[in-house]
């Protein structure tokens, strides 16, 4: 894939993940950074001093938020979910990201599904003693998981399973990357890094030509230093790992990645699945997909789309690439 070389990593090669804006500049990068999306959100504009900039980023993050948030009772998200089946009218940027969540659940078949929100819900992955949900509430909630039950007629949704709830968790992120690097290129931004709670988008490369290097995690390791990491330029890369949210019960790790079939997290050997691709939106779908549907169909998947690349990585630290990936 153009502009991106992949690299192991030691302690010593490791030079900084893009977030730091380590390249010399001419200029000091201004840095918005807050807590939102349920998560730390950072975005860096290496070539511009307006800090009017950075305030519409800011008010763009808390638009989005208010308006996908499946815990926001007051999003357009909840009252599609709360409205018992009834049509709800929503914006067309919702409409939209719907239609895209609609989208990877069919070119899955099921693996990626938006409304698996009635399941989601009764996992707590943020309580102080998080506790393995009850068999039985899990088996009712996976009735009500069915991506093929909700209509998107122009900005109208409805849900033919009255009890069914989205959550668009999965796929919200990239969206709003996307949107942001659109308004960021709109006001003539060539230079900068937008980082939503690990989901990476960037314009261009650093001021000096050079890439941002972008390191991908060792699971669970408490040093911080990457296993691999790569070089992007104006492109999105995106992880979908076990060591992201997660709690241990019995000697067993449940984390937040989800089977639509099964209603508990994935066990199917892998430890993360990392996308690079141009959209974030599409390596933010993709990264859960190939997790969900696991080693062998998800790299089956990405090998079959154009100017994507993947990273998975197992339980025991072993990487695969796919097979585009050194091309």
């Amino acid at each position: 894939m153009k502009n991106r070389i992949i690299a192991a990593l030691t302690a010593a090669a490791f030079i900084c993940i893009s977030l730091s804006g380590c390249a010399a500049a001419s200029k000091e990068p201004m840095t918005y950074t807050d807590t939102v999306f349920d998560t730390v959100v950072s975005i860096t504009v290496y070539d511009s001093t307006d800090q009017e900039i950075l305030d519409e980023c800011k008010s763009m993050c808390q638009k989005y938020d208010a308006m996908f948030s499946a815990t926001n009772p007051d999003s357009e998200i909840s009252r599609i979910n709360q409205a018992g089946g009834n049509p709800v009218e929503v914006s067309s940027e919702t409409a939209t990201l719907i239609k895209k969540g609609l989208y990877y659940g069919k070119l899955s078949n099921g693996a990626f599904d938006i409304t698996i929100g009635k399941v989601s819900s009764l996992w707590n992955f943020k309580a102080e003693n998080p506790s393995v949900p009850d068999s039985a509430a899990i088996a009712s909630a996976l009735e009500h998981v069915d991506y093929q039950k909700v209509l998107v007629s122009g900005n109208t949704v409805t849900m033919q399973d009255s009890q069914a709830a989205i959550d668009l968790g999965a796929i919200a992120k990239g969206y709003i990357a996307d949107r942001l690097k659109d308004y960021l290129e709109e006001e003539g931004i060539r230079h900068a890094n937008i980082n939503l709670g690990g989901n990476v988008q960037t314009i261009g490369g650093k001021p000096d030509g050079s890439a941002f290097n972008i390191g991908i995690q060792e699971p669970f390791s408490e040093s911080g230093i990457p296993l691999t990491s790569v070089k992007i330029k104006d492109q999105s890369i995106v992880t979908s790992g076990t060591y992201q949210r997660y709690f241990e019960k019995d000697g067993t790790i449940y984390h937040h990645i989800l089977d639509p079939k099964t209603g508990y997290p994935c066990q199917n050997g892998l430890s993360s699945v990392t996308i690079i691709t141009d959209s974030s939106l599409t390596a933010d779908a993709l990264s859960t997909t190939c997790f969900v549907l696991g080693p062998e169909d998800g790299l089956k998947l990405v090998n079959q789309l154009d100017n994507v690349d993947a990273v998975f990585i197992d339980s025991e630290n072993e990487i695969t690439y796919s097979t585009n990936f050194m091309k």
